[in-house]
């Protein structure tokens, strides 16, 4: 087989269907936007959040107190015996664990956290920007050592 044998299969790529260009093509003048109205307009229509003129729920819902969402830390989560993956006296951070496939990492991130459920094994010394306590205490446990970068 050569490049130039190769082409999509049947159904898969269908005919762009071109608007406006006559009675004959079936779409057009009023190219599938009927008479008049909103929607026969250019740029008409409604948004996302309008609701036939009602007052909209963003609106009629009242808006109190102080969200910490947009501000509060986004840590990769890992749990302590997921850490047994690893090899004896590897070394453990944000990479090796992404280069495991143990976890899919976000763009924006403010680092690891090592949670403590379940039990660790191995001697590993871990990296990371933050520890629960219980965390803490397994991983020197196991006879690692808990960094904080």
């Amino acid at each position: 087989m050569k490049i130039n044998d190769l082409y999509p299969s049947t159904g898969s790529r269908p005919k762009a269907w071109r608007k406006g260009r006559g009675h004959g093509t079936g779409n057009g003048k009023t190219a599938g936007r009927g008479h008049k109205g909103q929607k026969a307009r250019s740029g008409g229509g409604t948004g996302l959040a309008f609701e036939g003129g009602q007052m909209p729920i963003y609106r009629r819902l009242p808006k109190r107190g102080f969200n910490n969402k947009r501000f509060a830390k986004q840590y990769i989560l890992i749990n302590v015996d997921q850490l047994n993956a690893f090899e004896d006296g590897a070394t453990v951070d944000l990479d090796s664990i992404r280069e495991a496939g143990l976890i899919h990492v976000p763009k924006h991130n403010d680092g690891l956290k090592v949670l403590g459920n379940g039990d660790l094994t191995k001697s590993l010394t871990v990296k990371a920007v933050a520890y629960t306590a219980s965390a803490k205490e397994k991983i020197v446990k196991a006879g690692g050592t808990a960094e904080e970068v």
